[in-house]
């Protein structure tokens, strides 16, 4: 039987069948109203968790990082489905619907104990039991929000100045002198002639080139906070009458 210290062991941890095949994820636990112990647990089934099913507690064991409850996968997955009022509470009609469909028997002490009409039995007593209700407050894991890292491509403008070169012609004249009369009688005395002189120049040459900058990744960080709780609590008073006694006796703590 899993203990309420347990309970967050449970929570959001995987549910096998008997045979060890994993049925979905923990979503839920549900306490019995008279002994405060757990009672049921829903298992998210179906492909993307959409699906919620109710399977007793009672004879589960926690195996390792896992529930194991003593169910077929298929019986859970094919359980009726049941409304569960905006308290999280199960109605005694339902949880009577699932008891009967995973064949647990209803045992007449323990419905009378919910519907408070059980009656003493044993050996003959005439004192008066009063009970009180308890709070008990746990907590219970779900989902808050979603945070995403998402890359996409921007297209900047940038500008920048590189010198560049280019040839221009530049007609250099020299007078005959005795230095260069030889070279400029070497050829004919009237003749036709071309001379040819090709040009460069630098032109700017735009490259890119991808270049890793950074890292990113998404991490999370668990923040306990105060949260404060309110409930109803009830409890039984007894009255006394022809004792002398005055008032309520219903203790006082």
């Amino acid at each position: 039987m899993i203990t309420r210290e347990q309970i967050a062991t449970v929570l959001d941890h995987p549910v096998h069948d008997a045979r060890g095949d994993k049925i979905g994820d923990a979503g839920h636990v549900f306490f019995d109203d008279v002994t405060g112990e757990p009672e049921w647990v829903s298992v998210r089934t179906g492909l993307f968790g959409t699906s919620e099913s109710f399977v007793p507690i009672h004879d589960a064991a926690l195996v390792e990082d896992h529930l194991e409850v003593p169910y077929a996968k298929d019986q859970v997955k094919d359980a009726p489905n049941v409304d569960v009022d905006a308290g999280g509470h199960l109605s005694e009609q339902e949880e009577q619907r699932l008891y009967q469909y995973y064949g647990v028997d209803w045992d007449a002490g323990w419905q009378d104990a919910r519907s408070g009409t059980g009656q003493a039995t044993g050996t003959a007593d005439d004192a008066m039991t009063r009970s009180e209700e308890e709070m008990h407050v746990g907590v219970e894991r779900r989902e808050a929000g979603r945070a995403r890292l998402r890359k996409y491509v921007v297209t900047e403008e940038q500008q920048y100045t590189v010198p560049v070169r280019h040839e221009e012609v530049r007609v250099e004249r020299e007078p005959i002198t005795d230095a260069n009369r030889d070279r400029a009688m070497t050829g004919p005395d009237i003749t036709e002639a071309e001379h040819d002189v090709t040009l460069y120049e630098e032109q700017a040459v735009v490259e890119t080139r991808a270049v890793p900058k950074e890292r990113v990744r998404l991490t999370t960080e668990e923040v306990t906070e105060e949260e404060t709780v309110t409930g109803e609590v009830r409890k039984e008073r007894i009255e006394t009458e022809g004792t002398g006694e005055q008032g309520d006796q219903g203790g006082r703590r």
